[in-house]
């Protein structure tokens, strides 16, 4: 058969409209001269050679004729119609390809890359002129650059805020996220699609921790699809606050209990009940520390911050006379 244009491609022979598609935009990109700086002359072969394949594939008569007569066939191919070039590569005969810049910007839009199928934007890189399609390369005035931007740009990343509880952010959790975005297809349509995401929410997380799922939003034409950011927020808690890796809690007492001793019942942010006595006197700004009764430390699973307990006294509002020459005699006053 000579040249296998189904290898080239890298689709089997019963490859739909869809896959040859699919092929054509990843490999084109892959061998384009300008994302070859370093080999060139091998890329501008391939680049040719996909141009080609895609050509002969996607005419549903071409590839009939290949099919059944392979190359040759391709040569003693009548011109369409009654006028026009015949399909034919370097004589009168044969196949010559349409110009492989007009291929690819078909896929890939013309504007992002700074050239069209006509006017002053159009590359001289390829020409369709007898068999030679890139016979002029060489020369410095027929080379003209894609721009450096060959590689379609990639648009920011769209971020989200991911609430989370408290308690998620203690003992981790599983999220599921519902998302719909645009994407384009082989033909270059832009389609909605939707799918399921799944966040596994780690032990220790802090707020303004992001997790990113690449190319998971919106895309557009002559563009990559924008990553996809959910950013950790915390919500606010009941009880406690968190100080990075530590829990704080402020506890009411009263004034017999700040200087009489107590014991402070807590329910920790995975369920369990947390008893602290109190033996010291709670002055103002006594502080109590419970080692290790904080938050995980996301990058030291096996370690944990420390519960931090401040004490706010209640005062008595009333003493009898009585009361009040007690409290004397006991405290010396």
């Amino acid at each position: 058969m000579g040249v296998d244009y189904y290898n080239i491609l890298k689709v089997n022979r019963n490859a739909t409209e869809d896959d040859l598609k699919k092929s054509y935009r990843r490999l084109a990109m892959k061998w384009h001269p300008d994302k070859n700086p370093n080999d060139k002359k091998e890329a501008e072969a391939k680049f040719k050679q996909i141009s080609e394949a895609y050509e002969v594939l996607s005419d549903p008569q071409k590839r009939q004729i290949y099919d059944q007569h392979g190359e040759e066939g391709l040569k003693d191919m009548p011109p369409p119609g009654s006028g026009g070039f015949p399909f034919g590569g370097g004589s009168s005969k044969g196949f010559n390809p349409r110009n492989a810049e007009d291929i690819f910007a078909e896929f890939f839009g013309s504007t992002p890359f700074g050239f069209g199928s006509s006017g002053p934007g159009r590359s001289s890189r390829f020409s369709s002129d007898g068999g030679a399609m890139f016979g002029g390369f060489g020369g410095s005035n027929d080379f003209r650059s894609y721009h450096e931007n060959l590689t379609p740009k990639k648009p920011p990343a769209v971020e989200s805020k991911l609430p989370c509880s408290l308690e998620e952010l203690y003992s981790g959790s599983t999220r599921k996220m519902k998302i719909s975005r645009t994407v384009v297809d082989a033909n270059g349509r832009q389609a909605s699609e939707t799918e399921i995401l799944t966040i596994d929410v780690k032990p220790g997380w802090k707020k303004g921790t992001k997790i990113t799922f690449p190319d998971k939003g919106n895309e557009q034409p002559g563009q990559l699809p924008a990553d996809l950011v959910f950013v950790i927020d915390e919500k606010p808690h009941d009880v406690y606050k968190r100080d990075s890796n530590d829990l704080l809690i402020t506890k009411k007492v009263s004034l017999a209990e700040a200087l009489g001793g107590t014991t402070v019942q807590l329910k920790t942010l995975d369920g369990r009940d947390l008893s602290v006595p109190v033996t010291e006197i709670v002055s103002p700004g006594y502080e109590l520390v419970v080692a290790r009764e904080g938050m995980p430390i996301a990058k030291e699973p096996w370690n944990r911050g420390d519960l931090k307990i401040k004490f706010e006294v209640r005062f008595p509002t009333n003493l009898t006379p009585e009361q009040r020459a007690g409290l004397k005699r006991t405290l010396g006053g």
